[in-house]
């Protein structure tokens, strides 16, 4: 090869590997509590895809499996059938020890109840999931994720010296330092008066319109209209999925499971 072939062979870049379009894929998954008569169906053979880059909102009436499907997808409880597939890895035949380096570096998680260190600054908060997983945290990195989520200003703050929602997006910035292939919210604005959850949601929506994926269990209809679309659970089952819905279609949706 000529020099000039090689300086032009040496100008193309390297393809890059080719994602699965979607980000978390279930194949069957059922999960049981209890024995004989007292059998809770949690997750009944469900079979359900999250596209990369969407924002899913998952509802359904109290015991329906919200939780369950949330926590097996996430990896934080085995299913007794079925599989999990995170992009390419399947879930299924991790150690907990592996599963436990995964949820580290590629999912990130929001709770309710914000699971802030209290005796730790929000900076300190956020730069805990590096620790966590043995890599060096960057002051950078970690002041631009409280930039991210409007709290450049807080960051030698505590969470008692926070409002409920500054503690929220402290936990956001925390989940998404690590730049997370599927961000888990469980009931991010369950906790919030309605001002901090609208913040709370516009950067859940502005994070999904960026192409993080975002898995939402809520039983907020307002909250669910924010995502691209929502699944609707009963008895371990899905029931339903709404794709762009607003919030009087979610509402009915939801009344109608209830009944």
């Amino acid at each position: 090869m000529s020099t000039a072939e090689n300086a032009t062979a040496a100008s193309v870049p390297a393809a890059r590997p080719t994602l699965p379009p979607d980000a978390i894929r279930l194949e069957g998954v059922s999960k049981a509590y209890g024995s004989g008569d007292h059998t809770v169906r949690a997750a009944d053979g469900i079979d359900l895809t999250f596209p990369r880059g969407s924002w899913t909102a998952i509802m359904g009436p109290s015991g329906s499996g919200k939780s369950t499907l949330l926590h097996i997808a996430a990896g934080l409880e085995q299913a007794d059938a079925g599989r999990v597939l995170l992009g390419e890895t399947d879930l299924t035949p991790l150690r907990d020890d592996e599963l436990t380096a995964l949820r580290r570096s590629r999912i990130g998680f929001v709770f309710q109840s914000f699971n802030l260190v209290s005796a730790l600054t929000a900076e300190q908060n956020v730069a805990l999931p590096l620790r966590l997983a043995g890599r060096g945290p960057s002051r950078d990195a970690v002041r631009a994720a409280l930039a991210d989520v409007g709290l450049a200003d807080r960051a030698r703050h505590k969470p008692r010296q926070l409002s409920g929602g500054q503690q929220q997006r402290v936990a956001l910035a925390r989940a998404m330092v690590t730049s997370p292939e599927v961000l888990f919210a469980d009931e991010p604005t369950g906790a919030l008066d309605t001002t901090a959850a609208r913040s709370v949601l516009d950067l859940l929506r502005a994070m999904a319109d960026n192409g993080q994926t975002i898995i939402m269990v809520t039983h907020d209809p307002a909250a669910a209209a924010r995502a691209d679309s929502v699944i609707f659970l009963r008895d371990g089952r899905v029931v339903d999925r709404l794709a762009s819905p607003d919030v009087a279609q979610v509402a009915r949706r939801l009344v109608a499971e209830e009944a």
